[in-house]
């Protein structure tokens, strides 16, 4: 989950600077299909794709759903907000992962675990908010993060859905299905998006953010969080993203496109606490 944080977190500053020049719908749709052919590759050569995959195939459409809906509003909200303002909507997941794991698995959130989410929810709200104590007081929130923050729920939810609907499926094989799952809905509802696309004139920085999201913030970020869902409870699996407001900071940076102010780091310090509080072995 740690280098699911930091995979995450390149999207964030790559699709902002892409979002502007290709619709969310036709970017995504290409995003499943080249991480749908990576990750199946992987599972077939694992051995992985076996006729047991073919049962209950409605829950494959149900995750790919989810992520389809959590990454085309992502990139209709870059379109506006800034990507660590997104990012911060971000850290808002695991506060609602909680409710959804209660919900579906009946998983307990300890005091402290409920100490952590707080934290880390005010963490996120002021950077959110831009460190403008009166913009949150009046909680002016802006039109991007709004849009963003349906697909974070849509986000949680399947995190915590992924091993209630696992029936022992490894997690290359579980993602492969999510993946065909969601990129068969996008293709079908994003069909007038792909045509009207000029692919051959898309500016560099489209097809960079393309092949980073396939396979980096794609193929490999939907593995590790297979991989940990089946093992950790959905608020700790998604308590590593407390820290992906730090790791877009930097990747801002190294981009060249500079920091944010001062004020916002005291949001991305609520937050980063919030992450050592949920990782604490509670025994």
């Amino acid at each position: 989950m740690l280098a699911f944080s930091a995979l995450v977190a390149g999207s964030f500053s790559l699709g902002s600077m892409a979002a502007p020049f290709i619709a969310p719908m036709a970017l995504t749709s290409v995003r499943f299909l080249l991480a749908g052919m990576i990750v199946g590759a992987v599972a077939w050569a694992a051995g992985g794709l076996r006729r047991k995959m073919l049962a209950a195939p409605w829950r494959y459409l149900v995750l790919g759903a989810l992520m389809a809906i959590y990454f085309v509003a992502m990139f209709q909200g870059l379109k506006t907000a800034p990507p660590v303002s997104s990012s911060a909507v971000f850290t808002l997941t695991p506060a609602m992962a909680a409710g959804f794991g209660w919900f579906t698995l009946r998983q307990r959130v300890t005091p402290r675990m409920g100490l952590a989410l707080g934290v880390g929810g005010v963490g996120a709200l002021w950077v959110i908010f831009r460190a403008d104590l009166q913009a949150l007081l009046n909680f002016h929130i802006g039109k991007g993060e709004f849009i963003f923050f349906w697909g974070c729920i849509a986000h949680a939810l399947y995190a915590a859905l992924v091993r209630k609907l696992n029936r022992g499926e490894s997690p290359v094989a579980f993602t492969f299905g999510m993946m065909v799952a969601g990129w068969l809905l996008l293709t079908t509802l994003g069909w007038g998006d792909l045509r009207a696309t000029d692919w051959a004139a898309l500016p560099a920085i489209v097809w960079i953010t393309l092949l980073y999201i396939a396979i980096a913030a794609s193929a490999a970020t939907f593995v590790l969080l297979q991989y940990a869902t089946l093992r950790l409870p959905a608020a700790k699996v998604m308590a590593y993203t407390y820290l992906v407001p730090s790791w877009v900071i930097g990747w801002e940076i190294a981009l060249g496109r500079g920091a944010p102010p001062p004020a916002i780091l005291i949001g991305v310090a609520l937050s980063v606490t919030a992450l050592a509080l949920l990782l604490k072995n509670e025994h």
